[in-house]
């Protein structure tokens, strides 16, 4: 895993989000960014580019 996921989303174009095995989420780091899932079990609510 990468730990400095604000300057990984920053040079990637799609970025997949694996959670208790299975794909949570796939696509553009905006996307990713903004859904709500992503956001609740990895990213947290206070998380920004």
């Amino acid at each position: 895993t990468d730990h400095n996921v604000r300057e990984t989303l920053d040079v990637i174009d799609r970025a997949y989000i694996i959670h208790d095995g299975m794909m949570l989420m796939e696509g553009k780091p905006s996307d990713i960014v903004g859904n709500e899932d992503v956001r609740r079990v990895y990213l947290g609510d206070r998380f920004s580019l």
